[in-house]
């Protein structure tokens, strides 16, 4: 089941550092909705079972959000996903026990997921050559392409083209490799050199939404460029990711 995130201010996050507020939780509480997975795929390689994975996983993101972890974040001093790795880590050493009990102690979901779900994409990662870390990674990669994929798709159906964009997702994707644009094009009563046209044009979107999602994420738009580069390397080894 592909992802679908709700459009999120990074800045607006990290404002709520020095100026809490409803509209900077309701951002926050996004943002983990968003990167949820990519904290339980690290945990689960861990070693934990989907049980306790589950609960470390809701237990660190409500921390984050209660106890303003975000305080500790400097944007100048790296990046968001190291940061976010880092924090993790702090807290599985040092809450585990506690977090074992947290879902038993009766506090309600700070994030609601399906853990069927969740456990179910899990199985379908990669094996054991990965590890905790560099699934993080793959997933966090994976995610942000999600995200601006979904972005354009909205953007799409809301200017009446949706149809024709379900059509051509997957060559962004790399998804449509035994289609040409002939086919596609006499499928949408149109030409070739059209569907071309329209290709291009959706792939520099979707490039120009991905830098947007990346550039919330870093600390200038210097570091944007090679942000992307890493996170595309991350995925390559492990299939193709949307061109």
């Amino acid at each position: 089941m592909q992802s679908r995130f709700t459009t999120t201010s990074w800045s607006t996050v990290l404002a709520a550092r020095e100026a809490p507020s409803e509209q900077a939780r309701e951002a926050l509480e996004s943002l983990c909705r968003a990167y949820w997975y990519p904290l339980y795929a690290y945990v689960r390689r861990q070693g934990n079972d989907a049980d306790e994975s589950g609960d470390l996983t809701q237990a660190y993101f409500a921390e984050l959000i209660e106890k303003g972890y975000l305080g500790d974040y400097d944007p100048s001093r790296g990046r968001f996903r190291v940061f976010l790795m880092a924090s993790v880590k702090h807290f599985l050493s040092k809450q585990r026990e506690k977090a074992r009990t947290w879902k038993r102690g009766g506090r309600t979901k700070t994030i609601s997921f399906d853990a069927q779900e969740v456990e179910s994409r899990y199985r379908h990662e990669p094996g054991d050559r990965l590890t905790p870390e560099e699934i993080f990674e793959r997933r966090w990669a994976l995610t942000a392409l999600e995200s601006a994929l979904a972005r354009l798709r909205t953007e799409q159906r809301e200017a009446g083209r949706g149809r024709e964009f379900e059509r051509l997702e997957g060559f962004l994707t790399g998804q449509e490799a035994s289609a040409s644009y002939s086919e596609v094009a006499a499928e949408l009563s149109t030409s070739a050199g059209a569907i071309k046209t329209t290709v291009h044009r959706l792939r520099q979107r979707f490039g120009h939404l991905l830098r947007g999602e990346i550039a919330e994420t870093v600390a200038g738009p210097e570091e944007v460029d090679d942000e992307v580069k890493y996170l595309l390397r991350v995925i390559a080894p492990w299939g193709p990711p949307p061109s």
